[in-house]
């Protein structure tokens, strides 16, 4: 109304038989020709017809009406033409419908809409500049969550006259609701047809950039660089890195002819390239070019840091890490950089002084203190380890980690009250399962079965989520207890109520003996393996069960042996599994006297990681070839070890 007033403080053009609807076209005929603020706009729109906008499945140009206003100031009447497309009337009678003016007379003709899109019940004219209406409409589509309509009409406004915020409007839904390369497209041709406009460069850079578009960047990237060598480019690279090698050899070819000495964001990009095509040589180059123009920023130091790694020693590294940290007193960044470097070189008391030196000077920061409490732990410094972590432990975030390590710290002290009284406290989802593990440990430790058996009840009351691990552990004391029909049912009641739990199954797969219940185990195992068929576990135990019932089983050789041939540095080696799989081999191996062979398969291992199952198995083995002096010394490190049928801690506990 505000805008209404300002329009009748002039002298009223109209007289009393006016209607409400030529002025409102006269009003919007204003409007459009003083692009006034939308708030108006919409003001207008609420007084006049609803707009009804349509949902076409292809954007067609249709021809609409077009508004024009034409006065004639001699004529006493006006009137009112509206023809459709075409050239019947809109009114639903064929007459024209004549309205009487004091001056002016109102002329509606025909033009095309707005991209082709559905006519709304306000018209307007060709405007050289955006469509205020038009803009209006597609605000509206995008609320609507109408995102096609949306990005097509600003898409097209966009290509008018002063329409930089448009095209940015429009670039940002695309971005949103298109690819990525369609995006580029419409970029590209508004920057074709506004050559001048700077920013457009950057955008079709950054966006070539992400569709892999390298020819197009590199170009672009050279446009920019001509116009300012030391243009900020860090916006444009902004989370275009490859992921793939081809792509990065790709985005490296681009950038090669490109002038960057004296451009920083660049320098940096290609130096990160070359360092991972392991030419570090040429890419200490780069990165010393970028440091010139930005010497104290940390991401261009921490990545010459890792660049200097590959080339001199580690004494150097450290060196330059620890004189740019000084420089940069504040920078915590640095600090944990060289921190953790040191760690990565098992310097760890070097590291653990580090540490303290920077909690003295980032006291409130409990990333810091938290990483010392650990490192602490790791070198037994365990009264500089409670100390943190009772710190920590005032922070709420971090009060269950706090526990968790404070119940570590007292297990390595064999303070096992202690030790439960923190596990016990640890309620953070992702570390209360392996807390109460613990202290089932420590209870079963101190023969109370109960006990582990109410703590495994609780976990399962107040974490639903681990239910089926407490019914797999609970099953695991009670066959220790050799109660095993007891724990089979407890699983088999288990998985009834969590049929799909492949641990559960599994678990009651494993109860389950080779020979006596060689069908169901088998049928079991089978449907493991068709949930699962890379699991090397299934596989493992199946391997088992078919050489238990036929020593000679061709499969369950080669499933075994697989499982043994596969590299360390392989995602799947698992040391664990490794030696369980050495152990199945070697106790076919003994079942058929062969003796030589379970020493082949054991004595390293057992001579790296002692387990009972293969010290026992090369017991048997020696006693086989009548090696009474093996026999003797092997006995003699089973009963230190393992202590044969006593408690021992440092078995039954896995230490953290």
């Amino acid at each position: 109304m505000i805008f209404f007033g300002s329009l009748l403080r002039s002298p009223h053009p109209y007289s009393e038989y006016s209607s409400f609807r030529a002025l409102l076209h006269v009003a919007i005929k204003r409007l459009c020709q003083r692009y006034k603020l939308a708030l108006s706009l919409a003001v207008c729109l609420c007084l006049a017809a609803p707009v009804h906008a349509s949902h076409p499945d292809i954007l067609l140009e249709t021809k609409i009406p077009n508004v024009s206003v034409a006065t004639d100031t001699k004529s006493a009447a006006n009137k009112v033409t509206a023809d459709k497309p075409n050239g019947n009337k809109v009114n639903d009678s064929s007459a024209p419908i004549d309205t009487p003016y004091n001056e002016d007379t109102l002329t509606i003709e025909n033009v095309k809409n707005i991209n082709g899109l559905a006519p709304a019940s306000l018209w307007q004219p060709e405007l050289s500049e955006p469509s205020l209406y038009a803009l209006l409409d597609a605000e509206f589509a995008a609320d609507r969550d109408d995102k096609r309509r949306a990005v097509s009409i600003y898409k097209q406004q966009s290509f008018k006259e002063d329409a930089t915020a448009v095209f940015e409007r429009a670039l940002s839904l695309s971005l949103r609701n298109e690819r990525v390369e369609d995006s580029l497209q419409f970029a590209k041709t508004w920057q074709d047809q506004n050559p001048d406009h700077v920013p457009a460069w950057f955008y079709v850079a950054h966006l070539a950039l992400r569709a892999h578009d390298y020819i197009l960047a590199g170009e672009t990237l050279n446009r920019i660089l001509r116009y300012d060598p030391r243009a900020d480019l860090s916006e444009i690279l902004i989370g275009i890195y490859p992921n793939n090698d081809d792509d990065k050899r790709e985005l490296l070819a681009a950038l090669q002819p490109l002038d960057s000495e004296q451009n920083a964001s660049l320098s940096v990009l290609k130096a990160g390239l070359l360092y991972q095509f392991n030419e570090p040589e040429v890419a200490i180059v780069h990165i010393n070019r970028a440091l010139e123009r930005q010497p104290d920023y940390v991401p261009f130091i921490t990545l010459k840091a890792d660049i200097l790694r590959k080339i001199v020693t580690a004494e150097t590294v450290i060196n330059y890490v620890s004189q740019a940290r000084l420089r940069n007193p504040d920078s915590k960044s640095l600090y944990l950089y060289e921190i953790r470097y040191l760690l990565d070189l098992k310097q760890s008391e070097q590291a653990w002084k580090l540490l303290l030196e920077a909690h003295s000077r980032f006291s409130d920061d409990s990333e810091i203190t938290l990483l010392a409490a650990l490192v602490s732990l790791d070198i037994e410094e365990y009264a500089s380890a409670d100390e943190l972590l009772n710190m920590l432990a005032k922070s709420p975030a971090y009060l269950d980690q706090a526990y968790y390590y404070l119940g570590i710290s007292a297990e390595r002290q064999q303070l096992f009250d202690q030790a439960k009284y923190y596990l016990n406290g640890v309620m953070q989802e992702d570390l209360v399962l392996e807390a109460r593990r613990k202290v089932v440990a420590f209870e079963l430790l101190d023969n109370d079965i109960d006990g582990a058996i109410a703590t495994l009840e609780k976990l399962r009351k107040d974490f639903t989520v681990f239910a089926p691990d407490t019914f797999v552990m609970q099953a695991d004391i009670l066959w220790q207890q050799n109660e095993s029909d007891e724990a089979l049912r407890l699983l088999t009641r288990a998985a009834r109520k969590y049929p799909d739990n492949e641990m559960l199954l599994f678990a009651r797969a494993q109860l389950l003996d080779d020979k006596e219940d060689y069908v169901v185990k088998r049928t079991l195992l089978n449907h493991l393996q068709a949930l699962d068929p890379s699991n090397l576990s299934y596989q493992l135990s199946y391997a088992q069960l078919l050489l238990a019932n036929e020593r000679s089983s061709e499969q369950g050789l080669a499933l075994a042996t697989a499982i043994i041939q596969i590299r360390y540095d392989d995602p799947r080696y698992d040391n664990d599994l490794h030696l369980q799989a050495l152990n199945v081999l070697a106790g076919n191996a003994l079942a058929k006297e062969n003796y030589q062979q379970v020493i082949d398969y054991l004595q390293t291992p057992y001579d790296v990681l002692p387990t009972l199952r293969s010290g026992t198995l090369l017991l048997r083995a020696y006693q086989g070839l009548g090696n009474n002096e093996k026999v003797e010394a092997l006995l003699a490190d089973l009963q230190q070890r393992f202590s044969f049928g006593q408690h021992n801690i440092n078995d039954r506990i896995q230490l953290y």
